[in-house]
C-alpha cells in the first residue's frame, strides 16, 4: 500500500453485555430486575458498557479522519466480503480477534484492547490511544505482524470450515461420536467424545485443557507441548477427547501431527446430529452426518496480527 492509494478501515465491535441483556428481556427496566433479582451488581454493568462504547467513539472518529471507513457488528462478519487492502481495527476480547481472522486472507488486523483493567487481552497488544501510531506504520507496511496458521475442514459434499484456535469433530449434545479415523496410513473405528483439532493459535488454549487432564490422569508432570506451539507453525495437532475401548473401537490413534504431507480423515457414522465447528462457536458449524468423510488440514489462507515487540 503506497501513500497515494486510498485506504479503508474496517472498525470490528462486538455488543456488550448489556446490550445482550436488553435484547434477551426486551427492555433494560427488565434486565435490570433480573439481574437485582440474582444480587448481582448492574452498575457494572452500566461501567462496562460506558467504555466501550466510549472506546469505540474514539477510534471510529479518528478512522473517518484517516480514509475510508466501514463499522461491523461481529453478526456481520459471515456476510461481509473484505478488500485486500482493508485495514482492520478490532475492539476486543480475544475471542473477537480470532473470530475476526477466519474471515481474513492476509488483511492486517490491528486489536485494540478497550479496557486493561478488566480484560487481560492476550491478544489485544494496543489501546486507542496507540492506533494514531499504529495506523500510521501499518499504513507504511513499517509495523510487525504475526503470522497465523489456519485449519480447514473440507467434506466429500462440498462443505468447508476454517478455523483459526480449533476445530471439533462430535455430535451436538452429550452422546458419543461414531467414526472411522484415518491418519499416518493407519485407521480405526473410534467412539469417543469428539476430537479437537489445535492450531498454533489456538495451542494454549483448548488444547492445554486436554493436555492438563491427559497428565492429571496419567500421573505424569510435563509435556513437550505443555506451552503449545508458534502460532505460524505449518502444523496442527489432534487430540480425541475420551476415546472408548471395545470390542469394535480402537484407542491406536489419539494423539497426533497434521502437516501438509500428512492430513486426518475422519468418516463419519453418526446418523444424525454430528458437526464440525470452529473455534467454539456452535452455530458456526457445519454438518458431519453418516456419509460425510472430512478431510482435516493447513489452510492456505493465514492470519496477520499486527504486534507490538
Amino acid at each position: 500500500m503506497t501513500d497515494e492509494s486510498p485506504r479503508k478501515f474496517v472498525l470490528v465491535t462486538r455488543k456488550t453485555r448489556l446490550q445482550e441483556l436488553v435484547e434477551r428481556f426486551n427492555t433494560w427496566p427488565q434486565a435490570k430486575f433480573y439481574l437485582e433479582h440474582n444480587q448481582v451488581n448492574a452498575k457494572d454493568y452500566f461501567d462496562e458498557h460506558d467504555l466501550y462504547q466510549e472506546r469505540v467513539r474514539q477510534a471510529e472518529q479518528f478512522l473517518k479522519k484517516t480514509g475510508l471507513f466501514q463499522k461491523l457488528e461481529r453478526s456481520m462478519l459471515p456476510g461481509y466480503r473484505f478488500h485486500p487492502t482493508d485495514i482492520v481495527v478490532v475492539i476486543g476480547q480475544d475471542g473477537l480477534v480470532a473470530n475476526t481472522l477466519k474471515y481474513l486472507d492476509g488483511q492486517p488486523l490491528v486489536a485494540l484492547n478497550p479496557d486493561p483493567g478488566r480484560w487481560d487481552g492476550k491478544l489485544l497488544p494496543f489501546s486507542v490511544k496507540d492506533l494514531p501510531g499504529v495506523i500510521r506504520q501499518v499504513c507504511h507496511n513499517d509495523w510487525p505482524c504475526r503470522k497465523i496458521t489456519f485449519a480447514q475442514a473440507c467434506t466429500n459434499d462440498g462443505q468447508q470450515i476454517l478455523a483459526v484456535n480449533d476445530l471439533f469433530i462430535g455430535p451436538r449434545t452429550h452422546q458419543s461420536a461414531r467414526y472411522r479415523i484415518n491418519w499416518a496410513d493407519k485407521a480405526e473405528t473410534q467412539s469417543s467424545s469428539g476430537i479437537i483439532v489445535s492450531t498454533g493459535f489456538g495451542s494454549t488454549g483448548w488444547f492445554q485443557s486436554i493436555l492438563a487432564g491427559a497428565m492429571a490422569v496419567s500421573g505424569t508432570t510435563g509435556h513437550p507441548l505443555e506451552n503449545g506451539f508458534a502460532w505460524d507453525e505449518q502444523r496442527l495437532q489432534f487430540s480425541v477427547r475420551e476415546p472408548f475401548p471395545s470390542r469394535t473401537t480402537g484407542i491406536g490413534l489419539v494423539f497426533g501431527e497434521i502437516t501438509q504431507e500428512k492430513w486426518l480423515e475422519i468418516e463419519s457414522m453418526m446418523p444424525e446430529n454430528g458437526v464440525i465447528f470452529s473455534d467454539g462457536i456452535e452455530n458456526d458449524c457445519i454438518a458431519f452426518n453418516s456419509g460425510i468423510i472430512a478431510k482435516i488440514g493447513l489452510s492456505k489462507k493465514a492470519g496477520r496480527l499486527v504486534w507490538n515487540t
